[in-house]
């Protein structure tokens, strides 16, 4: 299972931004492209690609969805105005807008990233799945977890905005397109460590204790089971 996770983690990463960034150096140093028309097409594998992830899936998950969505509403708006900061900005426009849907879920007490998180704990097996179930409705710590997770990666949504629109308004436009990916995996590195510390890792032990304790009470079962037997084929 390991390996074709990390086989799809470097797929994305390589459609989602070395894509985008190679092939904006490219068509600019290329092919002579200007700024804002080489911002427009290095975006379109990601929003295709985002896009075939959405009608793909037999259920809409909000979070894909509002991700393609701000990518269409901002490509569309950077080639109207025709400015390559505001073609960068909107990337992180993107962002801004799921930190803050992010955050919203976790005042709703939905929190969107669970979507994402539950099937990299439960990891198909049923007993976790129904210890996960349990959890969420018996403990409060779980939930609080949970909400940890999502929160912590709606703050750095909305940060990551703040620091690429810094940067987009006082660095070099080239500069930019490089630096905002840097800015982007370092965001991410951050939020992994400081998520699984105050939501996945929790979560992790909770759903191992809870399917510890049914194999536990099963096994106690079956062995009341057996004795109940014997005791009734003893009297037999």
């Amino acid at each position: 299972m390991t390996k074709p996770r990390k086989s799809r983690t470097f797929v994305s990463l390589l459609l989602d931004v070395g894509v985008p960034v190679g092939s904006y150096y490219l068509l600019k140093g290329a092919f002579g492209l200007g700024a804002v028309p080489a911002l427009g097409w290095s975006s379109v594998v990601p929003v295709l690609r985002t896009g075939w992830g959405v009608l793909r899936e037999r259920e809409v998950n909000a979070l894909p969805l509002l991700i393609l969505l701000a990518n269409l509403a901002g490509l569309l708006l950077s080639f109207g105005t025709g400015d390559a900061r505001l073609m960068l900005v909107k990337d992180s426009a993107i962002t801004s807008l799921v930190g803050f849907a992010l955050l919203g879920s976790v005042v709703l007490g939905r929190p969107m990233m669970t979507a994402t998180l539950k099937p990299w704990l439960v990891k198909g097996d049923a007993v976790r799945e129904a210890a996960w179930g349990r959890l969420r409705r018996e403990s409060s710590a779980f939930r609080r977890a949970e909400l940890r997770f999502s929160a912590v990666w709606g703050v750095a949504f909305v940060g990551e905005c703040g620091l690429r629109i810094v940067g987009v308004y006082t660095l070099p436009v080239d500069t930019m397109v490089w630096l905002g990916t840097v800015v982007m995996i370092v965001t991410m590195v951050v939020a992994f460590v400081v998520s699984g510390a105050l939501g996945a890792g929790p979560m992790v032990h909770m759903i191992g204790s809870a399917v510890g304790e049914a194999d536990s009470a099963d096994l106690g079962n079956t062995e009341a089971e057996k004795n109940s037997s014997l005791v009734g084929s003893t009297h037999g």
